[in-house]
């Protein structure tokens, strides 16, 4: 089910430029994902099986223990996973 309306383009709109940024993926995704849940919240968008999976494997990439550093598995793991998000805001 495709969430329309002005609330539904600018989240589509905001998380797309989020996920595009210049900078680390492992930043861009916590503020796509940020932006995501809180697009969920306020009812602009809908949360889909799919997005629902993919911000779960994120949370999952994005993991880490107090003062650990995220490498680069956890940033080609974003990359990847945010390609998918964005392949699939239309359809939330």
């Amino acid at each position: 089910m495709t969430t329309s309306g002005v609330g539904a383009a600018a989240a589509r709109s905001e998380v797309r430029e989020l996920i595009a940024q210049k900078g680390h993926a492992v930043d861009n995704a916590r503020a796509a994902t940020a932006r995501l849940e809180a697009a969920f919240a306020a009812g602009d968008l809908v949360r889909t099986p799919f997005l629902d999976q993919a911000l779960g494997d994120l949370a999952t990439a994005l993991d880490q223990e107090d003062g650990q550093r995220l490498g680069g598995k956890s940033a080609e793991a974003s990359r990847f996973i945010l390609r998918a998000v964005d392949r699939a805001l239309d359809d939330a």
